[in-house]
């Protein structure tokens, strides 16, 4: 079985995803970030505006719109908090 990250996706108001994931990639401001299962901690500002993508287990990829915040990894996962998060139109 594939390692996995357990995720959480917290805007200012409310949780906005909560769920595992096998990859999480953000752009913070000092570029753009994969985070994969036994990533080294870290702190990164994210970058406005920015967009977070989601690899969910299965291969489906969640996709939001960002502004401000912070993307944490730890030990026990990947924590994006936000100002806003609002899921990303797809593109055409």
């Amino acid at each position: 079985m594939a390692q996995q990250l357990h995720v959480e996706l917290v805007a200012v108001e409310e949780k906005v995803w909560s769920g595992e994931a096998e990859m999480v990639v953000a752009r913070t401001t000092e570029g753009e970030l994969g985070v994969l299962p036994g990533h080294a901690p870290l702190l990164g500002q994210l970058a406005e505006p920015s967009q977070v993508r989601i690899k969910q287990v299965g291969g489906e990829q969640l996709a939001y719109d960002v502004a401000g915040g912070f993307l944490s990894v730890t030990g026990e996962g990947v924590t994006v908090l936000a100002e806003s998060a609002t899921p990303a139109t797809p593109a055409r």
